[in-house]
C-alpha cells in the first residue's frame, strides 16, 4: 500500500523543510534531529484525509521502528499522534527504502520495554516525560 493523494505540507518550518530535503535527496541520510538519524512516516490526515509527513527520531529494535508522541514534553500530543490513532497505515522510509507499515500504539510492559530502547537512543526523552503529565505515547512502526 502507498498513500497517495494531495499532499499538504507541515505548517512548522523545520518538518517541512526536513521533508523537503529527503524528497530533494531521496534519502532520510540527509538530515537529522537533535544530531541523530530519522525516519520519515507518510500518514493520511484524520481530519482532511490529506497526506501528511513528519521525520522522526529513529530508534530500531529487530526491524521495527518506534514513533515518540514526545513534542519535547509539552502538555498536548503532537498533531501526527491522532493522525496515527486514526489511520495506522502508513509508508515509512528509512534511508533510501520505503515500505508500508502499520502504527500501534504500545502499553504496559510493551511500551515500558520500548520506552527504555528510546530513551536510549535518545536520553532527553526521560527529561520530557518529567516535563508532562501526560504519559508520552509510544507507536511501534511494524512492517506489513
Amino acid at each position: 500500500m502507498t498513500i497517495t493523494g494531495e499532499y499538504v505540507p507541515s505548517p512548522s518550518d523545520w518538518v517541512r523543510k526536513q521533508v523537503e530535503e529527503i524528497e530533494r535527496t531521496g534519502t532520510t541520510d540527509s538530515v537529522h534531529i537533535m544530531n541523530r538519524p530519522v525516519v520519515l512516516l507518510t500518514m493520511r490526515g484524520r481530519k482532511s484525509g490529506k497526506v501528511r509527513k513528519v521525520p522522526l527520531m529513529r530508534v530500531e529494535h529487530d526491524g521495527d521502528f518506534a514513533a515518540v508522541a514526545s513534542k519535547g514534553g509539552a502538555p498536548e500530543h503532537p498533531k501526527w499522534y491522532r493522525n496515527l490513532q486514526t489511520n495506522p497505515d502508513i509508508d515509512l522510509q528509512v534511508g533510501t527504502e520505503t515500505w508500508p507499515a502499520r502504527a500501534r500504539e504500545l502499553s504496559g510492559d510493551e511500551r515500558a520495554q520500548w520506552w527504555e530502547r528510546c530513551v536510549a537512543a535518545y536520553p532527553p526523552y526521560a527529561e520530557y516525560q518529567t516535563k508532562t503529565e501526560r504519559l508520552i505515547p509510544v507507536f511501534v512502526l511494524e512492517r506489513v
